[in-house]
């Protein structure tokens, strides 16, 4: 695995090292050992969520509070997505910017966000399942989240707004100069 750093240093970038032959591929998609080396800490992911959606499903911008924050690494197993982490620390330099990645089945690439953003995707091909491990337990009652159109933020989404597809709760978030924000 290849991990390099984004723009906003904490997220982490992994690009696995693709094995092909006439049988297929072959690829290490999490080393524990690899990820903390990288991060210099210890992360212990406790949970593995899975979803599908169909194009122009965007999910998020979605984030824990304390004491259920979360860490997440993810990766797309099948169609193509454009991946979202908003830095919502307060006292952090690149406070309200976001790193913006495709991921797909073709690049398998992944994207390490830890605790202290904001995380959103939305589906680019026909459908797409994604996974993604967490460091902590999800409870319903500690979830938040950003308005995914915020104007402060101006995502780039690459899809039409009036081709996106929102959940109610998604579209009643609220922009990130209104969040309680606990970093």
């Amino acid at each position: 695995m290849i991990f390099s750093r984004s723009k906003i240093s904490d997220v982490i970038i992994i690009k696995p090292q693709i094995i092909l032959d006439e049988r297929g591929y072959f690829f290490e998609c999490f080393k524990k050992q690899s990820l903390d080396e990288f991060i210099g800490g210890k992360i212990n992911f406790v949970q593995e969520n899975e979803s599908f959606s169909s194009k122009g499903v965007l999910r998020g911008l979605h984030y824990q509070l304390d004491p259920f924050s979360q860490s997440k690494l993810v990766r797309v197993v099948q169609g193509s997505i454009l991946d979202i982490a908003v830095d919502i620390r307060k006292s952090s330099p690149t406070y309200g910017e976001y790193i913006s990645k495709e991921l797909n089945d073709i690049n398998k690439t992944q994207l390490f966000i830890p605790k202290g953003f904001a995380h959103g995707f939305i589906v680019l091909s026909e459908s797409a399942i994604v996974s993604y491990k967490v460091d902590n337990y999800y409870d319903p009652n500690y979830e938040s989240g950003v308005l995914w159109n915020d104007t402060d933020l101006n995502i780039d989404w690459k899809i039409k707004a009036d081709e996106v597809i929102l959940s109610e709760k998604d579209k009643n978030l609220s922009p990130l100069a209104k969040i309680i924000n606990p970093f």
